[in-house]
Formats: C-alpha cells, sequence, structure tokens
C-alpha cells in the first residue's frame, strides 16, 4: 500500500514538474513591456511574479493530467505496454 502511495506520488511529482515549466510563461508581464526596467537587471526579467497564481495553476494542471494517467492505465489497461515498437527488438538476443 505504501509503495503504490510513493510511486503514485512520484509520477505526480515528475508531471507537477514539467508542468510548471509550462504554466510559468502564463500571464506574465516584463519589465520591458511595463516600461519600468529596474536597474542591474534584464528588461526580460518579469515586473511581479506572482507564486500562488503559477503553483495553483500548475497543481490544477498537473492533476488533471495524472488523473487520465491513472484512468487509462488502471481502468483501461493502457500502459507503456501497449505503445507500438518502433525501433528494433533487442530482447530475443
Amino acid at each position: 500500500m505504501l509503495q503504490t502511495f510513493l510511486q503514485g506520488f512520484a509520477v505526480y511529482f515528475i508531471v507537477w514538474w514539467i508542468t510548471l515549466f509550462g504554466v510559468l510563461p502564463i500571464g506574465l508581464r516584463t519589465q520591458a513591456e511595463d516600461n519600468d526596467i529596474v536597474l542591474g537587471t534584464v528588461p526580460s526579467a518579469p515586473t511581479k511574479f506572482r507564486p500562488l497564481f503559477v503553483f495553483s495553476l500548475t497543481t490544477i494542471v498537473s492533476a488533471v493530467i495524472y488523473a487520465a494517467w491513472y484512468i487509462s492505465s488502471n481502468y483501461f489497461g493502457w500502459g507503456f505496454d501497449a505503445l507500438p515498437q518502433i525501433g528494433p527488438s533487442f530482447s530475443n538476443v
């Protein structure tokens, strides 16, 4: 039971981490766009970082992705073994 929970948490964390990089640029305003460049920073630096928005949106999107993966693997039986093989098989060598 604990092993299954830890495996699920590991998969969710990986999905969350990858989703974070997709969510970060959503709604981002740079200093160059706001014409408010702080001395010593690059113009492409964000004006305001909204961590609550970014982390909550990342959590919601990754939960939807994880739920789709969980349902497809546990209820429909789709897994990595169901994917078509693209390269040659070396298991019979």
